[in-house]
């Protein structure tokens, strides 16, 4: 995966005891949990405290996910807080790629990338993003990226 860019949000997580299995490292089942919410904290960071919820109820807007993926490099442990930092790598037409890499005690624990699909949320039909999230998002994207063409 590509190297994170100084523009990514970080978004942190308070790992606590019932986020772990009996083998005392969080739950593989939680990580994912962690990622999404990393993602909605960036788009609460980027549209003034509006994250997914306000997004489909008061915008209409949906992103459901088609494609997750995620590198397991380390556990992650209620020890430390884990620091998710979350950019955008691409924006296509429809569709837009996140990526989150989270870390512990300086170390990287997980990457994730995801994708989403732009919809009218009370249609679920696919929809290009308004203007003002494809500025929003443009202006976040790793300048290496920003041109790179995607469906």
């Amino acid at each position: 995966m590509e190297d994170r860019p100084d523009s990514a949000h970080e978004h942190k997580i308070n790992v606590t005891w019932g986020d772990c299995d009996p083998a005392k490292i969080v739950y593989t089942a939680r990580l994912p949990w962690f990622a999404l919410d990393a993602i909605n904290g960036w788009w609460e960071a980027h549209l003034d405290g509006d994250g997914w919820f306000q997004m489909e109820l008061d915008r209409n807007l949906g992103t459901p996910f088609v494609r997750l993926e995620m590198d397991f490099r380390q556990p992650v442990t209620p020890r430390h807080i884990l620091h998710c930092h979350v950019w955008p790598e691409k924006l296509g037409e429809t569709s837009i790629i996140f990526r989150v890499d989270a870390e512990q005690d300086g170390k990287l624990c997980f990457s994730t990338r995801t994708v989403s699909v732009f919809t009218i949320a009370d249609q679920l039909a696919k929809r290009k993003p308004p203007q003002e999230f494809r500025e929003i998002v443009e202006r976040a994207l790793p300048k290496r990226l920003a041109a790179t063409p995607m469906a």
